[in-house]
C-alpha cells in the first residue's frame, strides 16, 4: 500500500497511526510541493516543471529556505514516476491519498490525481471534510490539516477511505487542467475540492494589515498574518510578497533584504493606496 500526504507533519502523524494497525502497513509518500501557490502553466511537460522551479528559486532567494527549489529530495516529478512504476509492477498494489480540507491539500490532490488515471479502481481518498475529530483533551474539533489529528484518531479515519469514482477519474483532471491554463499566482479553497484562482498579490491587503508606522521584523509581521488572518499561506511566499511590496514602494525597509529576521519594515505612503487600489506586482 502507499500512502500520499501533502505535508511533512503529516507523515510523522501517520506512521505513528500505522504503527497502531498493521492493516493500514505502507510507504507514507509526500508531495512536497504547495501547488496552491506559483504558476501552473505546462506544470506536466519538462519547460513547465523547469519554469515553476525558477519561480521558487525567486521566491525563496536570500530567505531561510533558499536553495530548496534544487534539493534532490524535493522533486515531485520524479515521485510521480516512482509511484506510477510502481504500480505497473505490482498490480495489486493501492494507493490512498490522505487530505484535509485546505487548498493545499486540495491543489495536491489534483496535481498528483491527474497523473494516476490509468489505475482506477486501485486509488482511494480520504478526504477529512467537515468531519468532527477528538482531541488530546477529549473535545470534538474539525482539523483543517491532518497533522492536528491525533494518531489513535486515523483508525477510525481509515473508514472513510473510498474509491476515486470513475466520474472523478473524469472530471477532476479536467478541472485541474483548467487552473493549469489559468495565469493566475494563488488558489484558494471555496468548499468541497472547488479551488478558484487569484492574483499573485491576493494576500498583499492581508499582510499589510499587519504593518504599522513603526520598525517592524518581517517575522514579525509574518507571524501575526498567520496566527490572526483568517486565510493564510507559506511563510515564503508571504515573505516574497513583502520583498515584492518592498520593491513597488509600498513598504520602507532597513536591513539586509535577506531572511525575515534580517530586515525590518514599515508602511510608506504608497501603503494605504497599494491596499485599495493595488499596484504593480509583476
Amino acid at each position: 500500500m502507499i500512502h500520499i500526504v501533502f505535508n511533512t507533519a503529516d507523515v510523522d502523524v501517520l506512521k505513528k497511526a500505522i504503527e497502531m494497525d498493521e492493516t493500514l502497513t505502507g510507504d507514507v509518500l509526500e508531495v512536497k510541493d504547495d501547488y496552491a501557490v506559483g504558476p501552473l502553466e505546462g506544470i506536466h511537460a519538462l519547460a513547465g516543471i523547469e519554469a515553476r522551479r525558477s519561480w521558487w528559486r525567486e521566491v525563496l532567494a536570500g530567505g531561510d529556505q533558499d536553495g530548496n527549489a534544487d534539493r534532490e529530495d524535493v522533486n515531485d516529478p520524479r515521485l510521480a514516476e516512482e509511484i506510477t512504476g510502481r504500480m505497473r509492477e505490482h498490480p495489486d498494489e493501492l494507493i490512498w491519498i490522505w487530505a484535509a480540507q485546505n487548498k493545499h491539500d486540495v491543489s495536491g490532490y489534483y496535481w498528483i490525481m491527474s497523473q494516476l488515471k490509468d489505475f482506477q479502481g486501485r486509488v482511494f481518498i480520504l478526504y477529512l471534510n467537515n468531519l468532527p475529530f477528538i482531541n488530546e483533551k477529549g473535545n470534538i474539533f474539525y482539523p483543517q490539516w491532518l497533522s492536528q489529528i491525533p494518531p489513535r484518531e486515523f483508525l477510525k479515519a481509515k473508514k472513510l477511505a473510498r474509491p476515486i469514482t470513475l466520474s472523478e477519474f473524469e472530471i477532476d483532471p479536467d478541472e485541474w487542467g483548467k487552473h493549469c491554463e489559468e495565469p493566475s499566482g494563488v488558489r484558494i479553497l471555496e468548499g468541497g475540492k472547488k479551488l478558484a484562482n487569484k492574483a499573485p498579490d491576493h494576500y498583499d491587503a492581508d499582510i499589510l494589515k499587519y504593518v504599522t508606522g513603526a520598525w517592524q521584523k518581517a517575522s514579525k509581521v509574518i507571524t501575526q498574518f498567520l496566527n490572526k488572518n483568517r486565510e493564510t499561506t507559506g511563510d515564503a511566499y508571504l515573505l516574497w510578497r513583502i520583498k515584492t511590496m518592498v520593491a513597488a514602494g509600498v513598504l520602507d525597509v532597513q536591513g539586509e533584504l535577506r531572511g525575515m529576521r534580517d530586515f525590518e519594515i514599515k508602511s510608506s505612503a504608497l501603503a494605504g493606496e497599494a491596499a485599495t487600489e493595488g499596484y504593480d506586482h509583476k
